[in-house]
């Protein structure tokens, strides 16, 4: 019987349903009174990729701003954390003109 693992096997699995584009830009993260600086490595429909010294808690929610031309609000809860790195994120609710300038963003970038 062997151990080692075949060549052929993922090392890890994406789950996601809709793939990221790489993006870097600035978001500040409303979190009471503090506001947080972060920097971008990925975004989706649905979220993204926070590299910040500080992160935040699984389940925390903050309101965002991604510092574009104009600024796009973000509603954004933590669904997992790298120590040391960062914090991925999901949006929480995305309408009207946000959802249209993030579709517009989205266009314009490449795949991961």
């Amino acid at each position: 019987m062997t151990t080692q693992k075949s060549l052929n096997t993922p090392l890890q699995t994406d789950r996601r349903k809709f793939q990221r584009r790489v993006f870097q830009g600035t978001l500040e993260i409303e979190w009471g009174s503090a506001v947080l600086t972060g920097t971008l490595r990925d975004i989706g429909p649905r979220g993204l990729f926070v590299n910040m010294d500080s992160p935040l808690w699984i389940g925390a929610s903050f309101s965002a701003r991604l510092l574009l031309d104009p600024v796009l609000t973000l509603h954004c809860m933590v669904r997992r954390v790298e120590p040391g790195v960062g914090i991925g994120v999901v949006f929480e609710e995305l309408a009207g003109s946000s959802k249209l300038q993030l579709d517009k963003l989205l266009d314009a970038l490449p795949h991961l």
